[in-house]
């Protein structure tokens, strides 16, 4: 069991990638104080570990329903990784406090998009405990999955602190020009993210052809 957990985790960890989605946590958070920061980045965490365990247990259930595939959410990410990844790179934060909107409402928005999904429960890891759930009927194997799925969760909110507080020492002009640089990164991630949502429905019109 140990081996699976450990196989389990290190490829969701790998999967996920958490620091893909610091530059955009802390564009979000930039203007909030370090308690608010440190909550967003907690409730990102709990918000991707909840979905990716429901995903586990009838993920595949709910994209038959609907009749719906894991590459339309990558095209839907991608698109919407591009929009703030430029919105980064002219040095502005999105999506932005609407007026009456308090700090801890709007920090409960983001953490849940575009943070906690599709940041850090994105495509790959939907897919991902899906098959593993998949791989075998045994409890043991269950149980290790959300154990794999907490502790990367756990490591995830760890990654995204230390991230915000990076952003701290630099400085307000050093935090502009990572800004303008992370969000260069978020429009290379939104677009390796759309191509590959896009690139199976293209082969499937080019075959029907």
């Amino acid at each position: 069991m140990l081996d699976t957990f450990l196989f389990q985790f290190t490829s969701l960890f790998t999967m996920i990638n958490p620091i893909a989605a610091v530059p955009i946590y802390i564009a979000l958070t930039e203007a909030m104080a370090p308690k608010a920061a440190r909550w967003v980045a907690m409730r990102a965490a709990i918000t991707a570990c909840i979905a990716l365990c429901v995903f586990a247990l009838v993920g595949e259930a709910i994209f038959s329903f609907f009749n719906i595939s894991v590459n339309g959410l990558r095209v839907a990410g991608g698109i919407l990784f591009f929009v703030m990844g430029f919105e980064m790179l002219r040095g502005r934060t999105v999506p932005k406090r609407v007026d009456g909107e308090t700090e801890s409402d709007f920090g409960s928005d983001v953490a849940v998009t575009p943070i906690g999904i599709p940041m850090v429960a994105g495509p790959g890891a939907i897919t991902m405990v899906i098959l593993f759930i998949q791989e075998s009927p045994a409890t043991s194997n269950t149980i290790s999955l959300f154990a794999a799925i907490i502790a990367v969760c756990i490591l995830t909110a760890f990654v995204l602190a230390t991230g915000r507080q990076l952003m701290a020492k630099l400085g307000r002009s050093g935090s502009k020009i990572l800004m303008r640089l992370m969000g260069l990164i978020v429009m290379l991630i939104a677009v390796e993210f759309f191509f590959a949502g896009i690139k199976p429905y293209i082969i499937d019109i080019a075959r029907a052809i």
